[in-house]
């Protein structure tokens, strides 16, 4: 089933221009091979927490300052749709640029997971997000085109306002850990159920082995 519905931006994000984002679920299931290995933290049956993130691109263009090869300022980042912090879930963001900059895999170790940069083409980022090691030992691959122009390139170009690209995307983790569970039932950038009344979570505990899925909302 595709997507009808889209990102929207508060009032304190600059405007868009730009297609629009496509909504999405990355979702983390329990794998068949890993299942078979012994898992010393217990799982939370029938339960899901979901985690929404918005990846895109914030452009400037330089106006009299730009040149040939450094025509706009951007950066490229993860973050939570709200602004909260996503480092209780990712671990470690890797941003893989064109092959043309100096050192073109750049690892962000803490957030806010984002990376700026200076230059004039546009290209496909790839970024790989790393988990907590008590939320997934697997690894999620997202990939951004890089939008520096506007696409109505008709009209003049403005310093002022900034070209922005994003889609919004949810990571769903099926049967998550009880210490993840834990650990993040009352962090606001994270969506958990409750669970019933009386039922006590153990401290956090060992990591838990999954598989990524994707699916258009």
């Amino acid at each position: 089933m595709h997507s009808l519905s889209t990102k929207k931006h508060g009032p304190d994000q600059p405007d868009i221009v730009g297609p629009t984002p496509k909504s999405q679920r990355s979702k983390m299931v329990k794998s068949t091979e890993d299942g078979e290995k012994k898992n010393l933290n217990k799982r939370l049956k029938d339960v899901e927490i979901s985690v929404p993130i918005v990846y895109g691109n914030i452009a400037f263009w330089l106006g009299k300052k730009a040149s040939e090869y450094q025509s706009h300022k951007w950066t490229v980042y993860v973050r939570s749709p709200t602004n909260e912090d996503l480092g209780v879930v990712i671990k470690r963001a890797v941003f893989q640029l064109h092959s043309s900059f100096n050192n073109p895999t750049r690892v962000v170790e803490s957030p806010p997971f984002e990376l700026s940069e200076a230059g004039w083409g546009e290209f496909e980022i790839a970024i790989t997000l790393y988990f907590q090691s008590d939320v997934c030992d697997k690894l999620l691959n997202l990939y951004h085109h890089l939008k520096l122009y506007p696409e109505d390139e008709s009209g003049p170009m403005s310093a002022k306002k900034p070209v922005v690209v994003e889609s919004y995307d949810e990571i769903v983790f099926s049967e998550p850990s009880e210490g993840f569970f834990a650990r993040v039932q009352n962090h606001p950038a994270v969506i958990v159920p409750r669970l019933p009344a009386g039922f006590s979570l153990p401290p956090p505990g060992m990591f838990l082995s999954c598989v990524f899925y994707r699916f258009a909302l």
